[in-house]
């Protein structure tokens, strides 16, 4: 089956591109008077208003809401995951990956839950943070359709100009609010982002047949439910406590910091070295290690049985450590292992290449794990997330986030990263010269 998106069609904006930018300068530079905005929309000049009234950046990424884990559990769990083969089947018949747009799912709080669609329009819209997780509400990101969208209750186009981010202008995206059938509330939002076909009005059109579509499959879903045979009523489990979340934040600092949240509470705890060696270990191994192999990973295989008694009472004095700051995570033994999960900033930028989000990981990524470390398994944790990030976006990632890459103290140095940076560049580029220079000196020093 063809997909509704290969077949372009042409589009007559309101405005010129040019008249749109000049007047969201002037906006963002503080002339909220200024009469270039009479030719912007009052749908998009409003929501450029509120995007100023909350702050958001006009050039900032998205927050990323939901670690791999909380996405997971909570895509099983949301209304949503019941229909989201209909959105497929309906809005990206064929196949998806040649497709020409991205196709999001959100929840009522503009985050988005399933991001699929063509490849290369994921790639590129995954670096400026359009990925499963992140937060594309209006007050996150500006004026965009999955936001406004949502704000207004209504189904809207937004088309390259108009969005309040400028990381976003060069895309267009169709959205439209989904409602509960009975309630009427909002359960979500439906997005197509990619070129001028994302907001023809065939597009609006089939988005929001798309979102009546679904809401009458949850309708008729919830009338069969019912019609079974009810089954015996059962007590209602108690309220469980708050989980326990924990992060630690390892890159680019040798004191590691602790970051814990639970019951109402937020606690931060900077860590010695030694301790913080041990947390990550266990944060990477989370499936359990012994004392022995927990013992090579931190002072070395052929550190024999003094390893092993300094191994205990750093466990000892770590477990002491933690019982006052986050009961949850004191180890247990035979195996070691933590009793809860604990994420690190290190597994969050793999998570977000994992989703394409290059832009946003290079931002994340404030420098290697605990650096001045020198246990073998931090050594090899620390190798594993350079060169995944090194692999990913030179695999991937755009331009202008190579050339971010490249002024980092990770790719300073990188030979073949510069080189591929200089041969993407356009003959006329003033930054090709100070490029040469630098892949000149480094050349000459080896």
């Amino acid at each position: 089956m063809p997909s509704p998106w290969s077949e372009r069609h042409e589009v007559s904006p309101e405005t010129s591109r040019l008249l749109i930018e000049r007047a969201h300068e002037e906006l963002v530079a503080g002339n909220a008077g200024d009469q270039r905005l009479g030719d912007v929309r009052t749908l998009v000049r409003d929501s450029w208003r509120r995007s100023l009234d909350s702050l958001a950046g006009a050039e900032g990424l998205p927050p990323l809401d939901l670690t791999a884990d909380e996405l997971e559990a909570y895509r099983r769990a949301h209304p949503l995951a019941a229909v989201i083969d209909m959105v497929r089947g309906l809005l990206l018949p064929g196949d998806p990956a040649e497709s020409g747009v991205a196709v999001a799912v959100g929840d009522a709080a503009g985050r988005l839950l399933w991001v699929e669609g063509d490849h290369n329009v994921r790639r590129l819209t995954g670096d400026m943070g359009f990925v499963e997780g992140a937060n594309w509400s209006e007050r996150a990101v500006g004026t965009a359709a999955p936001g406004t969208a949502l704000a207004l209750d209504r189904s809207v186009q937004i088309r390259g100009a108009e969005h309040f981010n400028r990381l976003v202008q060069p895309w267009s995206c169709t959205a439209a609010p989904v409602h509960d059938p009975e309630t009427r509330g909002i359960l979500g939002v439906i997005d197509v982002t990619g070129g001028v076909e994302a907001v023809t009005p065939q597009a609006q059109l089939l988005v929001d047949a798309t979102a009546r579509a679904i809401e009458g499959e949850l309708l008729v879903a919830r009338l069969k439910a019912r019609a079974q045979p009810a089954s015996p009523a059962r007590r209602a489990p108690a309220r469980r406590a708050e989980r326990t979340r924990a992060t630690l934040r390892v890159l680019g600092r040798d004191r590691a910091l602790l970051e814990v949240a639970g019951d109402g509470t937020e606690t931060v705890s900077e860590l010695g070295g030694r301790h913080a060696e041990l947390l990550l270990m266990l944060a990477v191994h989370r499936q359990g290690v012994s004392a022995e192999r927990l013992g090579g990973l931190v002072y070395g295989e052929s550190s024999g049985e003094a390893a092993s008694v300094t191994l205990r009472a750093e466990m000892v004095r770590l477990r002491r450590a933690l019982t006052a700051v986050a009961p949850a995570l004191v180890p247990e033994s035979r195996p070691y292992r933590l009793g809860v999960e604990l994420e690190t900033d290190a597994h969050q930028v793999l998570s977000l290449l994992d989703r394409g989000a290059h832009r946003v990981a290079l931002a994340a990524y404030r420098g290697d794990v605990l650096p001045d470390s020198v246990a073998p398994g931090v050594e090899e944790f620390r190798d594993t997330v350079r060169t995944a990030l090194r692999e990913a976006l030179m695999a991937e990632a755009s331009l202008d986030v190579l050339l971010a890459f490249a002024d980092t103290a990770a790719g300073a140095d990188d030979l073949e990263l510069l080189r591929l940076c200089l041969s993407m560049l356009p003959a006329r580029s003033p930054r090709r010269a100070g490029l040469v220079a630098r892949i000149e000196k480094l050349e000459a020093e080896v």
